[in-house]
């Protein structure tokens, strides 16, 4: 049984996350004696998973603090030092839901989710009625928007006087991300800042296309910069004044850059991931750091890896995958609150536009093709020869997907998507439009091939 992808469990849900799978979920992941943090985001059929997920956890003899509908990086904040579990899809369509299981601050590994896996085929039971788990409510809410603007208020400068819009896409930044940001001081535009999970306002997942109203909203006013989340408040866009959307990698090179420049050790490290801008490793060398890659969805894995080899001088400052952002000396979540209330400082010491300029920016794509998650391990074993045949003047390595190297530092990455029935397409080259469309070729012709197969 498989149930966990790259961020947890997800799935539509009449077919897959139902209140069926959140009770063996529940009854499969709760331990005797232990505390579970409890949260939801705000899509209509959140409540009712809750409640089956906080049934099977106190069956299993758990105690379940229940704190509500909040951000996922706000369950993520209350799990420190005890479980938590977010139910949440975060910009996955309304007609979806899904579960994330955290300890301690940090999503489950790998070992874990196979282990609740294992639980629930072999049909985990309630304990005995005695040692069933009790529950209480608690609002973390407050506590967490004001931690977020504690950390944030020691970077940067004062953005007193500075405009910032926010598109929070009727999703729960709505709750989190304006309050903060004024908190801090800045004058606060808000768009789409009422919960409402059915998301009239736009998509959920925050994309330029997604975000053109607010794109537009942005350029018209009096904004500095704006920032657009998805539905759980775990990932941020940013937009500059004129409303074009910053690239994701151009921002994890200014984070990435200024926390190994605020470093007091010799060896900060960064931990981003394969499809990762080499504007980023730029950056960070130029401050005086390094950078470590690991797959996407563990970027905890890539952090626990580096620790585990660390010395005295070693620690990694952040650790990032595009638009979404781990600020390692926060906690060890990914938060797109704190990276609103991190940005806004840091714009706030020194412009968007200067902070830009230092960046090289190649031209990058991301190109989506559709595959049946069943085709997908063929596909990719297809493309593990096919593309080395088709690009022989490219180093290759299959340690993340394909990933294709070439002498002028262009480079190409092809990967399954751990969430959709996608194969992912990334690259970067000053001849981004030949490249793009060479791959994006061998991964249909190999999609195509595996169709043909099983016909």
């Amino acid at each position: 049984m498989e149930l966990f992808g790259t961020a947890g469990i997800r799935g539509d849900v009449v077919s897959k996350v139902t209140p069926d799978l959140a009770l063996r979920v529940g009854q499969a992941t709760g331990q005797d004696g232990e505390t579970f943090v409890l949260g939801y985001d705000g899509r209509v059929t959140s409540p009712a998973l809750a409640d089956a997920m906080a049934a099977g956890l106190q069956s299993a003899g758990a105690r379940v603090v229940r704190i509500g509908r909040v951000p996922t990086p706000a369950l993520a904040y209350a799990s420190q030092g005890r479980h938590g579990v977010m139910i949440t899809a975060s910009h996955n369509p309304p007609t979806d839901n899904g579960i994330k299981v955290f300890a301690d601050g940090t999503e489950y590994g790998d070992d874990d989710e196979t282990r609740i896996e294992g639980r629930i085929e072999d049909g985990s039971t309630p304990t005995a009625w005695r040692d069933w788990g009790d529950t209480e409510s608690v609002d973390y809410l407050d506590e967490y928007r004001g931690a977020v603007a504690d950390y944030a208020e020691s970077l940067g400068g004062d953005p007193s006087g500075l405009t910032v819009a926010v598109d929070c896409g009727n999703g729960m930044a709505s709750v989190a991300t304006p309050q903060v940001l004024r908190e801090l001081g800045a004058d606060v535009l808000a768009t789409e800042a009422n919960v409402d999970g059915t998301f009239p306002g736009r998509e959920s997942k925050p994309t330029p296309e997604t975000l053109a109203d607010f794109r537009a909203f942005v350029a018209e006013s009096d904004a500095d910069f704006g920032f657009g989340h998805d539905g759980d408040a775990d990932r941020i866009v940013v937009v500059d004044a004129d409303g074009d959307v910053i690239h994701e990698d151009t921002i994890l090179a200014m984070l990435a850059e200024h926390y190994t420049r605020a470093a007091d050790i010799s060896d900060p490290v960064v931990v981003t991931t394969p499809n990762a801008s080499g504007r980023i490793d730029e950056r960070v060398e130029a401050a005086g750091g390094r950078v470590e890659r690991i797959h996407l969805g563990s970027l905890h894995v890539g952090i626990a890896d580096v620790r585990a080899d660390a010395t005295d001088e070693t620690e990694v400052v952040f650790a990032a995958e595009p638009w979404k952002h781990i600020h390692t000396a926060f906690g060890g979540w990914i938060d797109g609150v704190a990276s609103a209330a991190v940005l806004t400082r840091l714009f706030a010491a020194e412009s968007v536009a200067d902070r830009r300029a230092v960046i090289s920016e190649r031209p990058y794509e991301k190109v989506s093709v559709e595959c049946p998650d069943d085709a997908k391990a063929e596909t990719m074993g297809r493309l593990e020869s096919s593309l080395p045949d088709a690009f022989p003047e490219a180093d290759v390595s299959t340690e993340y997907g394909v990933r294709l190297s070439f002498d002028d530092g262009s480079w190409t990455l092809v990967r399954p998507s751990g969430t959709e029935p996608y194969v992912r397409v990334y690259a970067e080259s000053d001849d981004i439009d030949a490249l793009v469309a060479d791959t994006t070729q061998a991964v249909r012709d190999a999609v195509e091939a595996v169709s043909a197969a099983d016909a």
